[in-house]
């Protein structure tokens, strides 16, 4: 048994191997930050599919080379096939980075940084899928935070996907195999 989105073959092995699963690793966390962010309006199958290309694209989320990026680059990846070629998305990836150093900076790991939203994972146990939220305090109060340090496209709703792809809260359902 799966959550139900996870039965779509496309979707299958980051929703068993990945989704729910805690991450503390900065690279991991800041690569969830901007295909969750890119992800806003498009469906989550579109992302996966183009995930190798924002690897390539973006330095395998290496932090410190993507915010060394400018306008140059942006106007090489605007005709990137393999990424979603939305110039504010694009750029927000180089912002991001630039505000994730400085998150880095001050609380010496981004993943310190914001854990802190929840502390430890959240089991949610839902036992239908309508019975998940799309967004919660948690990811309000992390989205006007990220917004305040200058992060972009962290919307709550944005926030708690991202909550979700990294296990900050488990949101498989109750009969899901890969709880």
């Amino acid at each position: 048994m799966r959550c139900k989105w996870g039965d779509k073959e496309d979707m299958r092995d980051y929703h068993d191997k990945e989704w729910g699963k805690p991450v503390h690793d900065d690279r991991k966390l800041f690569e969830a930050l901007t295909l969750d962010g890119a992800q806003a309006g498009l469906s989550w199958s579109t992302i996966l599919n183009k995930r190798e290309g924002y690897r390539k694209a973006f330095h395998n989320f290496d932090i410190k080379k993507v915010a060394k990026m400018n306008k140059k680059h942006v106007e090489k990846l605007m005709k990137n096939p393999d990424i979603v070629r939305n110039r504010l998305k694009i750029e927000s990836t180089i912002t991001n980075a630039r505000a994730f150093i400085k998150v880095q900076e001050e609380f010496g790991s981004f993943d310190k940084y914001f854990w802190q939203f929840v502390g430890k994972t959240r089991d949610n146990r839902p036992k239908t899928m309508k019975q998940i939220p799309t967004s919660t305090k948690e990811s309000d109060a992390m989205s006007k935070d990220m917004k305040a340090r200058g992060f972009r496209f962290v919307g709550s709703t944005i926030c708690y996907a991202i909550m979700q792809g990294v296990g900050m809260v488990n949101d498989h359902v109750v009969d899901c195999d890969y709880r």
